[in-house]
């Protein structure tokens, strides 16, 4: 198993930007997916961007140019960083862990976009 808690949400102007942190109870190095999903009120929840063992990333459409995921396994965190942002994002973003077929999740943090 592994516990996950996020940080770093926040309210922010549209075209500002926020760092999330994901920081993991033990090491991901060896976590086949780590990925960020985000919820907003009515919808369901969506995944944003994902980072593989091997450093494969992959993006939602309507991320990609904005939001840039990576890790740190020494600190055995890992990041989304998110620029340009739009109120469109406003949601609360979940961190997610995939290994041995098994999902974590931390307790999310809330990211509102607004004037």
């Amino acid at each position: 198993q592994v516990q996950l808690v996020e940080s770093g949400g926040g309210l922010v102007q549209p075209g500002g930007s926020l760092r999330l942190s994901c920081a993991a109870s033990r090491s991901i190095f060896s976590i086949d997916t780590l990925g960020w999903y985000r919820q907003a009120p009515g919808k369901e929840r969506e995944l944003v961007a994902s980072i593989t063992s091997g450093g494969d990333r992959n993006y939602v459409d309507s991320v990609k140019g904005r939001f840039h995921i990576y890790r740190d396994t020494v600190k055995n965190t890992m990041y989304l960083q998110m620029i340009s942002l739009k109120p469109e994002d406003t949601a609360v973003y979940y961190c997610n862990a995939e290994e041995f077929g098994s999902h974590y999740w931390g307790q999310g943090t809330q990211v509102t976009v607004s004037s």
